[in-house]
């Protein structure tokens, strides 16, 4: 009789009642949406920024220590978010991105017994007549489903040529969960829609849609495994990578039972060291085989963290590389279309050559400017950020004089904020993947240069598109021209202009200084805001006595200066 080994498992908390746990989610965003609004948007308006600038460190680590905990608490898509958050390694600060970095891997997993129960229900059979053994402790826990390891019976190692598998089973009750987070999500974009300075750069309602969208194919097993299958072919004739093949007999839509292709962890320095491995020598590999799937192939792993990715040494090899990188867990997969994919390429040609216009150009292309908007700005913005900073890595950029950083940022900030910016579906996967990459590649080697890698690839997409290259000449021929027929024109009427002193002048600078001039006026609103924060804190009172007592409180400041100003006046 087949065996199953025995082993422990911590019971999995925090579900608790449906509508307890979306109130539980509207009340931490509500929460801290509220704190963020009064710090960022109402203090510096107020001419009270340096308390904000004082205690912002201090407040973001406190929020994702509370939504670590939260995530840890709640499990489902919560954990999903805090991945997303502590991916962010290029942008958001290492308070945030430090404390959210352990939800890869310490969801606690469920006991056997419910999972038994599932899998046995999904398989039609008892395991013991699927599997010669599982493992009841799993090898991994993760937010939607737990992984375990077991073995094939003879019969089905016979027909696959596999032994060992690892068998995925998705967490019991999690579709409801899952239904309940994206409810309590798209209310938080809802809200996010009617932030002024949210809307007018990203479409949040959308972003989460496209957000459960992916959630939703996630708990589909089906359709990991077909994502594995296409990965897989698509890769079938690179030796930089692998991947697990499909056991198509044991698999369904809720538990799905893959090759074990389990070996060194890709961030594991020690264990890589000890294999004879250079880290360094891993990261751009890694970044190539990651620019491959998103510009060549157009299909892509949209969650390439630590946890899914292993370096496999191949047997016997001696060639200068002898091993593989292995991808696992095809649950979050991206697909970029020819039109989004031809735009990327030109983007990663442009940013390759400096070429701030050229970037701005292929930025226009992907949709992420409306089409009218004025970009003679920001392709002088562009310019002198290529020209100052272009090409350096990490480690040269922590060299140079923060003041310098502060000063590009506030005039680059003014060029961007004044431009109708928006962010097509699918890109917030694309943003993802490449925010993992650059993570990941980081770790690996601190002194790793993301330009080392995008030139030689984007000299490779220019030899591969040369007969498109030459249509793009003909092209700028052809414009060019265009514009010199239209010159004479054109510098009639800037003259006409010149003359009636009606030419208008864009000096980001001199409004600037135009806006701190206006904030004097500004302040006649605290008034309007005193009245608004005691009326918000009087009704939320009724259900978060804290929250409601924290609001009415602090809408005493807004009031002592609106009397202030009034004296003033």
């Amino acid at each position: 009789m087949a065996s199953i080994h025995r082993g422990r498992a911590e019971p999995v908390t925090g579900a608790g009642n449906t509508r307890a746990r979306y109130r539980r989610i509207l009340r931490f965003a509500a929460w801290y949406l509220a704190v963020t609004w009064w710090y960022e948007l109402v203090l510096p308006r107020l001419r009270m920024g340096g308390i904000a600038e004082r205690t912002r460190t201090k407040r973001m680590r406190r929020f994702a220590q509370s939504f670590h905990g939260l995530a840890v608490e709640l499990g489902g898509l919560m954990i999903k978010v805090g991945q997303f958050m502590s991916s962010r390694l290029d942008v958001l600060p290492p308070e945030i991105t430090a404390e959210l970095e352990g939800l890869q891997d310490e969801v606690p997993p469920v006991a056997f017994p419910a999972i038994r129960a599932l899998a046995e229900a999904e398989l039609g059979a008892p395991l013991e007549a699927v599997f010669a053994w599982v493992e009841q402790t799993p090898i991994a826990a993760a937010s939607l489903g737990q992984a375990h390891r077991a073995q094939l019976l003879p019969r089905d190692a016979a027909d696959t040529g596999l032994d060992i598998v690892v068998v995925k089973v998705q967490r019991p009750g999690i579709e409801a969960i899952v239904d309940v987070d994206l409810a309590a999500l798209r209310k938080v974009g809802g809200w996010l829609s009617h932030v002024r300075f949210v809307s007018d750069r990203a479409n949040a309602p959308a972003l989460v849609e496209e957000f459960a969208k992916t959630s939703l194919e996630e708990i589909d097993y089906l359709q990991e495994a077909a994502n594995a299958a296409r990965f897989a072919a698509d890769f079938a004739d690179d030796d930089r990578v692998n991947g697990p093949d499909v056991v198509w007999e044991r698999s369904t839509r809720r538990v799905l039972t893959l090759e074990d292709v389990t070996a060194i962890k890709v961030t594991d320095t020690a264990a890589l060291l000890a294999a004879g491995i250079d880290p360094a020598h891993v990261a751009p590999v890694f970044a190539s085989v990651m620019f491959d799937q998103l510009f060549t192939n157009g299909f892509f792993h949209a969650d390439p963290h630590p946890g899914n990715m292993f370096l496999t040494a191949i047997a016997g090899a001696t060639q200068e590389r002898p091993w593989k990188l292995t991808f696992i867990d095809f649950g979050m997969m991206g697909e970029v279309a020819p039109s989004t994919r031809r735009g990327l390429r030109k983007l990663l040609i442009a940013a390759a050559s400096r070429d701030g216009k050229g970037l701005v150009a292929a930025i226009s292309e992907l949709g992420v400017l409306v089409p009218s908007a004025d970009t003679a700005e920001l392709e002088r913005a562009m310019t002198h950020l290529f020209s100052r900073f272009g090409g350096m890595g990490f480690a040269e950029l922590r060299e140079v004089d923060p003041r310098e950083f502060r000063d590009f940022a506030a005039e680059f900030g003014d060029v961007v904020r004044s431009l109708p910016v928006q962010l097509p579906e699918h890109f917030l996967l694309i943003i993802r993947a490449m925010s993992l990459t650059s993570g990941v590649c980081s770790s690996l080697d601190a002194q790793f240069n993301l330009w080392d890698s995008v030139e030689p690839y984007a000299a490779q997409l220019l030899r591969d598109e040369r007969g498109n290259l030459v249509q793009d000449v003909a092209q700028q021929a052809f414009d060019v021209a265009g514009t010199a027929l239209r010159l004479p024109k054109r510098l009639d009427g800037l003259l006409a202009r010149i003359e009636d002193g009606s030419l208008p002048v864009s000096n980001p600078r001199l409004e600037r200084q135009l806006a701190r001039l206006n904030r004097h006026v500004q302040r006649s609103v605290a008034a309007l805001i005193f009245t608004a924060v005691l009326i918000a804190g009087a009704v939320v009172r009724a259900d978060d006595t804290v929250l409601g007592s924290v609001l009415m409180i602090a809408s005493v400041v807004p009031l002592l200066l609106a009397v202030r100003a009034g004296r003033r006046g």
